[in-house]
């Protein structure tokens, strides 16, 4: 195992700067995939669970999923709820019972709550999710066969959580799957950057908001 005194910053801007593998690369068609960008995870100001990692991120979102839209592909937003006894989080809402735990996260509470600050229009897709990757128990790969979906586009939180489990089983499922750097987010910059360096050596693209809007532009 290779040791170093870098941070896990330092480490994935290493990385970055010089590339191990050619990237996937974008396909043909993109849904875009807003993952768990819900109160319990984004308002800072009201809850201990929120984080933040780039304060443009929802302002980011809101654009790509504009653009995503101009083209007629889907914008698929996911959130975290449960019923009352928390069954439906399965043995993962077994190890903690706090206000703060993953299952006390409700239908209708406000935790549960996508935030006010996105901009969601009617005909994007909604998907409930109980576990970390959207592909899991949900009909998303109904719905992206529907749309003849190539490349999967995701943003939202956490990036050690939900999105790194949602992009593993993105390429498990051979899609072209891009995470834009400036729109995903996690509680701690170490875990953050780890799981960006990891993912952009196995498993996805790290690709900039400025990269995809040109891709976007030129499709």
């Amino acid at each position: 195992m290779e040791t170093t005194d870098k941070t896990a910053r330092e480490i994935y801007e290493d990385v970055k700067a010089a590339p191990a593998r050619k990237r996937f690369g974008f396909g043909n068609k993109a849904a875009l995939i807003n993952i768990d960008l819900q109160k319990a995870y984004t308002r800072t100001d009201l809850f201990t669970t929120a984080y933040e990692t780039n304060p443009k991120q929802l302002e980011y979102v809101n654009q790509i999923s504009d653009l995503i839209r101009k083209k007629n592909w889907p914008v698929i937003w996911t959130f975290v709820s449960y019923h009352k006894s928390g069954d439906d989080a399965g043995v993962w809402g077994t190890r903690t019972n706090t206000e703060d735990s993953l299952q006390n996260i409700k239908f209708g509470s406000e935790r549960s709550e996508l935030d006010d600050r996105l901009k969601i229009h009617e005909d994007d897709h909604i998907i409930d999710k109980r576990m970390p990757s959207v592909f899991f128990g949900t009909h998303i790969e109904m719905l992206l066969k529907h749309f003849e979906i190539d490349t999967l586009l995701i943003t939202g939180g956490s990036t050690s959580g939900c999105v790194r489990a949602t992009a593993v089983d993105s390429l498990s499922r051979s899609f072209r799957t891009i995470v834009i750097e400036e729109c995903v987010a996690d509680k701690h910059e170490s875990y953050h950057y780890a799981n960006l360096t990891d993912l952009s050596l196995k498993y996805a693209d790290i690709e900039t908001v400025d990269s995809v809007k040109n891709w976007l532009a030129q499709k």
